[in-house]
C-alpha cells in the first residue's frame, strides 16, 4: 500500500541531474529511509542522466513510499529507446564512464525493476526494500518459583525522563515525581547533571554527558531527590530523534533493587562456555556483548570496550581496527580516554621488534613508565599497566583490543587469556559490521564522486574550478581546505584558494598559511602528513598568550588573542596534502585539515585521493582552455585592421561578425587604409570556409593589399599579384572573393572610386532619390586561375549617395528554404535614404538578424561609405 508520494519534473539540462539527486536524497531522508538513500541516489542519477543528457528530454521523477520500501519511477519522452538485451555477463565498464549504466545498475542494486512503454513516454522503475530488522522474541527466561523472583515494591514505578541535545530535561512523568519528589515544572529545562550523582571511577573519562550521547546505555547511578537524599537507580538510555531530525535521549529509571525490570538479561557461560545449565546452546558473542547487540559498528565497538574494561576492572579500554593492508591500526572506540583526541588516530601494527612490539600477538605491560612509547595511544594518559590482544578472522589481523589501568602490575597472562577469549568471540561480528560500514561508505563515495564529476565537468573557468574543488571537500571530507597552484615547473606553489566550514575562520587560516612555506610539490600519489600548519598555529597561539600575560613583547596591531586562538584550534589537527597531477605534471596541491586533535579516516583519505585526480584534470583543462583562448584571441586580433582612419568628406562605418563561439576573425575581412595623400584603399573579401585556415588566408590578403597598394600598383595589378601569392600556398590555398577599390574625396563634395569586383557580391549604390543599383561588374575570383584579365571601373558618389559592400554571409542568410539574397538586400537599402553611414550599416545588420532565428553559420562583414557633401554656408 502506498503511504506517501513525491514527484518532480526536471528540464533537459545538465544541472538537472544534480537537482534530481538532491530531490531524491531529501525525500528519502524525510521519510526515514536513510539505509537506502545512497543506492537510490546512484540509480536516479544514472536514469535522469539518460533522460536529460542522452535522450535530451525532460525527466519526471516519482517517489512512492510503502510499508516495506520505496519505489522510484523515472520517465522520459523518448519511447523509441530500446532495452539492451543481455545474453552474456554484464560489463559495467569503467566507473568513470558517463552514461549507459542505468539499467545495469538497476539489475545490480534494486530488489525489483522494470521498463514500461507508452506511445509518448518510457518509464524505468526500481524498488528498494528496507533492510530486514529482527522481530519477535529478543530474550526469555525459564519459569521460576515465586520465591525466586526479583523483589519489588507493591507497585513498580518507572520514571520516564527525556533529555534534549543540550542535556536539559524536557519531559518528567508522574512516576518520576513520585520517586524523586520533584514536580515536572521544577525540573523542566534544568540539566540532568544537577540531579545525577554519577559514580566516577579514577581515570575514567565517561560521565553522564557522554553517556547521554551514546546510542544505548545501561547502568547504575544516583538521583538526588527533593529531600536531599540520593536514590540509587538502574537506568536504560535510548538515543532517538524526532521528525525534524533533532536528537534527544529517553531515560527509563527504576530503583536499583528493581533493576530486573530494565536490565538486559545476560546468559552466563556454562562450564564449557557454550552450553547453559539446561543444556541449550548459548551464543558466546552475546555472552560478552549482551542482548540485544548494537546494530551499528560504532555502537558495537563502544559496547565492546565498555564490557572489556568492566570484565578486567580497568580504568580505560580501547579498540583499534586494521587498515586493508594490515600495516596500521586506526582508533575507533575508547572509554576512559580522551576519545575526541584519539578517534581515527593511527598507529603502526609493528611498533617495534619482538612479541610485545606487534599487535598480532597478545601482550601484557606491567609498567609503561619503564618502556615509554610501547603503547603510543596511552602516552600522556597516566595509564601504567595494559593488556592488548589481537582480533583475527581466518588468521588475518582485523583489529586490536586493549584494557589499561592507572596502577602498575595489574594484569597477568590470566587476564590476557580472558580478554583473548572475548576478542575471539566478537572478532567475526566486528569484521562483519566493519565490512557493512565500508560498503555503505563505498556507495556514498560513488554518489559523491558522480556529483563531483558533474560539477567539475560543467566549467572551464579556472577560478570557478578552484572554488568548486574546495567547496566539495568542505565539510564532507575536511574542516578546512587550501588549494595551491603551480604555473610551471620553475614557479613556486601559490596559495590560490582557502575555505573553512566557518566563514569567520577563512581569513585567519589564509593569513596563517601565507606566512609559512608551501608544501613540497611531490608527485607521489596518496595523502601525506603536513605538520607545518599545526606547528605554526601552535607557535602563534603561544606567542599571543604570552603577550596577553605580559611575558613577551607588546602585541602589535592584530585581530586579538581570540581570533589567533580560534585559528590555532581550527588548523591544529591533522593536515594532509594530496598532489594535483595532470598529464604527468604536478599542477598544484590540495590541502585538507582537521581542527585540534582530530584525525582523518583512511576511507576519507582514499575518497579525497579519487577527488584530487578528477579535480586535477578539470583544473588543467581549465588552464589549457584559458591559455588557448588567450592565444587564439591574440592571434585573431592581429588579423583585424587597426582603428579605421578618418577620411575627410566621406563617412565610413564597418560591422563585422565572425561565426563560431570564441572567434573574433574568420574568413571574411575588411580594410580601409591611406595609400598616399588624398587617396585611400578599401577592401572587403571572403575566403572560402571559416576558422583558423580561412583566417590565415585573411591575414595574407589584408597585408598583401596594403603593401602592393602603397607600392603604387593599380587595382588590377594588386589583385593579380595577390592571386599569385594565394596560388603559391599550394594545398593550403583557398579561393577568395574580393572587392578592392581606391577612394579619392573631391573638392566639390563628391567622391571618386575605382573598384575591381573579383567574384564578390556586387557593391550597391543608394542614390538620394531612393534608387539602388550595382556599382560594379562581376569578374573572376582569386585563387583558382593563374592568368586573370582584371579591369577596374570608375564610380562617382554624389553628395548624399551611399556605397554598401557586404560579404555573402549577409546575402545568403537563410530561414528554412528562404534566403535574403541580393534583391532582399536591395529592398532593405532603399529604406535607408537620408541615413548616416553608421545608421545604414546598423539597419542592414538588424534586418539580417531578424530574417532568421538561428545563429549565423557564416561570417558577415558590412562596409558602408556615404558622401555627406559640402557643408552649407
Amino acid at each position: 500500500m502506498i503511504t506517501a508520494r513525491a514527484a518532480a519534473t526536471f528540464e533537459p539540462v545538465g544541472r538537472s541531474v544534480a537537482t534530481a539527486r538532491s530531490f531524491v536524497r531529501d525525500t528519502l531522508q524525510g521519510w526515514g529511509f536513510a539505509d537506502i538513500v545512497d543506492d537510490a541516489v546512484v540509480l536516479t542519477s544514472e536514469l535522469v542522466t539518460n533522460a536529460v543528457v542522452h535522450a535530451g528530454t525532460a525527466a519526471d521523477v516519482l517517489c512512492l513510499r510503502s510499508d516495506d520500501g520505496v519505489r522510484i519511477e523515472v520517465a522520459d519522452r523518448y519511447p523509441e529507446r530500446e532495452v539492451p538485451l543481455q545474453s552474456a555477463a554484464v560489463n559495467m565498464g569503467h566507473p568513470d564512464r558517463e552514461g549507459g549504466r542505468g539499467l545495469q545498475l538497476c539489475a545490480a542494486l534494486a530488489g525489483r525493476w522494470g521498463v514500461e512503454y507508452t506511445p509518448t513516454h518510457k518509464q524505468v522503475w526500481f524498488q528498494l526494500d528496507l533492510p530486514e530488522r529482527p522481530v519477535g522474541t529478543r530474550a526469555a527466561g525459564p519459569t521460576l518459583p515465586a520465591d525466586l523472583l526479583p523483589l519489588a515494591d507493591a507497585r513498580v514505578r518507572v520514571a520516564v525522563v527525556q533529555i534534549d541535545r543540550g542535556g536539559s530535561i524536557t519531559a518528567w512523568n508522574e512516576d518520576a515525581e513520585e520517586l524523586f519528589g520533584y514536580a515536572a515544572e521544577q525540573v523542566t529545562g534544568k540539566p540532568l547533571t544537577d540531579l545525577a550523582a554519577w559514580p566516577h571511577t579514577p581515570g575514567t573519562g565517561t560521565g553522564v554527558a557522554e553517556a547521554l550521547r551514546l546510542s544505548r546505555w545501561e547502568g547504575s547511578y544516583g538521583i538526588r531527590g527533593a529531600d536531599g537524599r540520593v536514590t540509587p537507580v538502574y537506568a536504560s538510555h535510548l538515543r532517538v530523534r524526532d521528525t525534524a531530525g533533532d536528537p534527544s535521549t529517553v531515560c527509563l529509571l527504576v530503583r536499583d533493587h528493581e533493576r530486573a525490570v530494565l536490565q538486559t538479561p545476560l546468559r552466563g557461560p556454562a562450564p564449557d562456555a557454550s552450553t547453559g545449565q539446561d543444556g541449550q546452546t548459548t551464543d558466546p558473542f552475546e555472552v560478552f556483548i549482551g542482548s540485544p547487540a548494537p546494530d551499528d559498528l560504532d555502537g558495537l565497538l563502544q559496547r565492546t570496550v565498555e564490557r572489556a574494561r568492566d570484565m578486567l576492572d580497568g580504568d580505560a579500554a580501547f579498540l583499534l581496527l586494521a587498515t586493508d593492508d594490515e600495516t596500521e591500526l586506526e582508533v575507533r572506540a575508547s572509554t576512559g580516554l580522551p576519545s575526541a583526541r584519539q578517534r581515527f588516530a593511527r598507529v603502526p601494527v609493528e611498533a617495534g621488534p619482538g612479541r610485545y612490539g606487534s599487535a598480532r600477538m597478545p601482550a601484557v605491560h606491567d609498567d609503561l613508565t619503564a618502556v615509554p612509547g610501547a603503547v603510543p595511544l596511552l602516552s600522556g594518559t597516566g595509564m601504567r599497566s595494559v593488556v592488548t590482544v589481537p582480533l583475527k578472522v581466518e588468521g588475518r589481523l582485523t583489529g586490536s583490543l586493549g584494557v589499561a589501568a592507572e596502577a602498575a602490575t595489574r594484569y597477568s597472562n590470566e587476564e590476557a587469556l580472558r580478554l583473548q577469549f572475548a576478542a575471539d568471540r566478537i572478532a567475526l561480528a566486528v569484521e562483519s559490521a566493519r565490512l557493512g560500514e565500508l560498503e555503505r561508505l563505498r556507495r556514498g563515495s560513488l554518489s559523491f564522486l558522480v556529483e563531483a564529476s558533474d560539477l567539475l565537468a560543467g566549467t572551464l573557468d579556472r577560478d570557478q574550478t578552484l572554488a568548486l574543488m574546495a567547496q566539495m571537500t568542505i565539510p564532507t571530507l575536511a574542516t578546512w581546505c587550501a588549494v595551491y597552484t603551480i604555473a610551471d615547473q620553475a614557479s613556486e606553489p601559490y596559495l590560490s584558494y582557502v575555505l573553512h566550514e566557518d566563514e569567520e575562520r577563512i581569513d585567519g587560516v589564509k593569513a596563517l598559511l601565507s606566512k609559512i612555506a608551501p608544501p613540497e610539490p611531490i608527485p607521489t600519489p596518496g595523502a601525506r602528513i603536513w605538520t607545518a600548519p599545526g606547528e605554526a598555529a601552535h607557535q602563534a597561539a603561544l606567542r599571543t598568550s604570552m603577550r596577553s600575560l605580559g611575558l613577551g613583547e607588546a602585541p602589535a596591531l592584530s585581530s586579538g588573542i581570540g581570533t589567533t586562538l580560534a585559528t590555532a584550534s581550527a588548523v591544529g589537527g591533522e593536515t594532509v596534502v594530496l598532489p594535483l597531477v595532470a598529464r604527468n605534471r604536478v599542477i598544484g596541491m590540495l590541502t585538507l585539515g582537521k581542527p585540534t586533535d582530530e584525525h582523518f579516516r583512511q576511507e576519507i583519505l582514499e575518497l579525497a585521493e579519487d577527488l584530487s585526480r578528477r579535480a586535477a584534470l578539470a583544473l588543467d583543462n581549465a588552464r589549457l582552455y584559458s591559455e588557448r583562448t588567450a592565444i587564439s584571441q591574440s592571434l585573431q586580433r592581429s588579423l583585424l585592421p587597426p582603428e579605421l582612419p578618418h577620411v575627410d568628406g566621406v563617412e565610413v562605418e564597418v560591422i563585422y561578425r565572425a561565426a563560431g563561439e570564441g572567434n573574433e576573425v574568420g574568413g571574411d575581412f575588411y580594410d580601409l587604409f591611406p595609400i598616399r595623400d588624398g587617396a585611400y584603399g578599401f577592401a572587403i573579401g571572403d575566403v572560402c570556409g571559416t576558422g583558423p585556415e580561412a583566417a590565415a588566408v585573411t591575414g595574407l590578403a589584408r597585408h598583401a593589399l596594403r603593401l602592393l597598394a602603397r607600392e603604387g600598383f593599380g587595382g588590377p595589378a594588386v589583385l593579380e599579384r595577390l592571386n599569385s601569392a594565394i596560388l603559391d600556398e599550394g594545398a593550403r590555398s583557398r579561393f577568395l572573393t574580393l572587392l578592392y577599390g581606391e577612394l579619392w574625396p573631391q573638392e566639390d563634395g563628391s567622391a571618386l572610386l575605382k573598384v575591381v569586383c573579383a567574384g564578390h557580391p556586387l557593391p550597391l549604390r543608394l542614390r538620394q532619390d531612393g534608387s539602388v543599383e550595382p556599382a560594379a561588374e562581376p569578374q573572376p575570383l582569386l585563387g583558382v586561375m593563374e592568368d586573370l584579365d582584371l579591369y577596374e571601373q570608375t564610380v562617382t558618389l554624389d553628395p548624399g549617395d551611399v556605397l554598401l559592400c557586404v560579404t555573402d554571409g549577409v546575402t545568403e542568410r537563410r530561414e528554412g528554404t528562404r534566403m535574403l539574397g541580393d534583391d532582399g538586400l536591395a529592398d532593405v537599402l532603399t529604406t535607408c535614404t537620408g541615413l548616416t553611414a553608421g545608421a545604414v550599416a546598423a539597419r542592414i545588420m538588424r534586418a539580417v538578424e531578424r530574417f532568421a532565428s538561428d545563429a549565423p553559420s557564416d561570417d558577415m562583414a558590412i562596409l558602408a561609405m556615404r558622401v555627406p557633401g559640402l557643408p552649407k554656408d
